[in-house]
């Protein structure tokens, strides 16, 4: 995953898978399950003079529904998204 490496204050997350659903025995089809607003921190950048960056590598992160910019790279599914779009760490 070094290949994308986020610049000034921005993070790459890997979305936690969303979570299969089954209601009264019917399958929900991906298409309707829910976004998932957790994930992990795969990358950081360097910070921006005015913004120190304090999330990290390995981090898990709880983020807006609608945050960030959603992009697929060799087949996988991440977000790339401000350090101000994080709204918490988990653990």
């Amino acid at each position: 995953m070094a290949k994308i490496q986020p610049l000034a204050d921005r993070v790459l997350v890997q979305p936690a898978a969303a979570e299969e659903k089954t209601v009264g025995g019917i399958i929900i089809p991906d298409s309707a399950k829910e976004k998932p607003l957790r994930g992990t921190v795969l990358a950081v950048g360097n910070g921006t003079k005015d913004e120190q960056m304090v999330l990290k590598e390995g981090d898990q992160v709880l983020y807006g529904k609608y945050a960030g910019t959603e992009l697929e790279y060799d087949g996988e599914k991440y977000l790339i998204l401000r350090q101000s779009d994080v709204l918490a760490k988990i653990g």
